[in-house]
């Protein structure tokens, strides 16, 4: 909501435009679970469908996940590919070669690999994708999730690189 309310905020849009967000997110899940073909990937995919299918528009895919790639070297080492194949392939299916992703840098993890992860992230190489990092940002006390006032800042964080494209 505060990515949403900061664009309205903005004055970027037109008063009249509905921001609707199409909410996707599965915690704990590493990137090869957001692949083509698998159950998280084809809900993501369907969901967009059926937002543009009722008039609406896809303005960008807001991405921040990772964590759980910080497990395993081996994640860590091959996520780079594997966020630009879902990438090319999220484009590819909606019919948006030119769909603004925004990744965030991942502040904390569930493993050993943060530093990999995060290098990983910032290595993707792709047209219109935008790096939000969320490092630095304060972490509840769980030392996993964000604090509500960290998720405000986050969302304004994304909502500037959004309205910077525009």
């Amino acid at each position: 909501m505060a990515f949403a309310n900061a664009v309205r905020a903005s004055r970027a849009i037109p008063a009249s435009t509905v921001i609707g967000l199409v909410p996707c997110a599965q915690g704990g899940t590493p990137i090869a679970n957001w692949s083509r073909g698998t159950e998280l990937y084809e809900r993501m995919v369907t969901r967009a469908r059926v937002a543009m299918a009722s008039g609406g528009r896809v303005g960008a895919l807001l991405w921040y996940q990772g964590e759980a790639d910080t497990i395993r070297r081996e994640d860590a080492e091959v996520y780079a590919g594997r966020m630009e194949a879902m990438v090319r392939d999220v484009r590819r299916e909606l019919a948006l070669p030119e769909l603004l992703v925004i990744q965030v840098g991942i502040a904390t993890g569930q493993g050993k690999f943060i530093k990999e992860v995060r290098e990983a992230q910032k290595a993707v190489r792709l047209p219109w994708l935008k790096y939000v990092d969320a490092k630095g940002l304060p972490i509840a006390s769980d030392y996993t999730h964000l604090t509500t006032p960290a998720q405000v800042r986050l969302g304004k964080l994304l909502a500037n690189a959004y309205l910077s494209t525009l």
